[in-house]
C-alpha cells in the first residue's frame, strides 16, 4: 500500500527532451522513499547502480538481477571490442555474448565522438530498462526501474562535451604512451 502513495508521487519520467530539465532529483527520490518503504526495499534501493560489482551480489529484486547481469555483459563486451580494436586478447573466462551485444559494443568502440558513442550506449540503456519495466506500477520493483532510469537520465545530463574531449585525449595519449591504463577523473 506504501508503494502506491510514493508511486503517485512521483513526476513522470517518460518523454523527456534531452536538455529539459529532470522533474526531481535522486536526492529528493531517496528522501520521499525513505519516507514510505520498509529497511529491506530501502536497502535494494540503495544498492542500485549503473556499475554493477564484477562479482554478482544477490538481489531479492528480479529487476535488479536482470540489470546487473546485463549491465556486466555489455561492460564485458565493450572490454571484449577494444582489446579487439587494439588487437590484444581479452579472456571472457568462459561467458558466452549474444551476437546482438557483440554488435552494440562494436558499435560503440567504433564511434569516433565520445559523447556520440556514450549517447549510444545510453540509449541501449534505456532500451533494455524498458524491457525490464515491471507490469504492476505500484511495486517495489518499478522503484528499482524508477531508480535505475532516473540514474540514466542524470548520467547523460553530467557530461560535458569539452571536458570529455579533454577526458578522452588524455587517455588516448597515456594508452598510447603504455604509462597507464586508467581514466584520471
Amino acid at each position: 500500500m506504501a508503494e502506491y502513495y510514493l508511486i503517485s508521487q512521483l513526476p513522470s519520467l517518460d518523454g523527456l527532451s534531452e536538455g529539459a530539465p529532470l522533474p526531481i532529483t535522486e536526492d529528493r527520490f531517496l528522501e520521499l522513499c525513505g519516507r514510505f518503504l520498509g529497511k529491506k526495499a530501502q536497502s535494494e534501493l540503495e544498492k542500485l547502480t549503473l556499475v554493477p560489482p564484477i562479482l554478482p551480489e544477490k538481489s531479492k529484486s528480479k529487476l535488479i538481477a536482470a540489470w546487473n547481469t546485463a549491465e556486466r555483459e555489455l561492460r564485458l563486451a565493450l572490454a571484449k571490442a577494444r582489446a579487439n580494436k587494439m588487437n590484444k586478447t581479452f579472456d571472457l573466462e568462459g561467458r558466452l555474448l549474444s551476437v546482438e551485444l557483440i554488435k552494440i559494443a562494436t558499435a560503440a568502440i567504433e564511434t569516433e565522438n565520445p559523447l556520440d558513442a556514450e549517447k549510444f550506449l545510453l540509449n541501449h540503456r534505456l532500451q533494455l530498462l524498458e524491457r525490464l519495466r515491471p507490469a504492476d506500477h505500484f511495486s517495489e520493483d518499478y522503484l528499482y526501474y524508477y531508480g535505475l532510469k532516473l540514474k540514466l537520465l542524470l548520467r547523460i545530463r553530467q557530461l560535458d562535451t569539452q571536458l570529455g574531449k579533454t577526458e578522452y585525449r588524455k587517455l588516448y595519449d597515456s594508452i598510447l604512451r603504455g604509462d597507464r591504463l586508467e581514466a584520471t577523473k
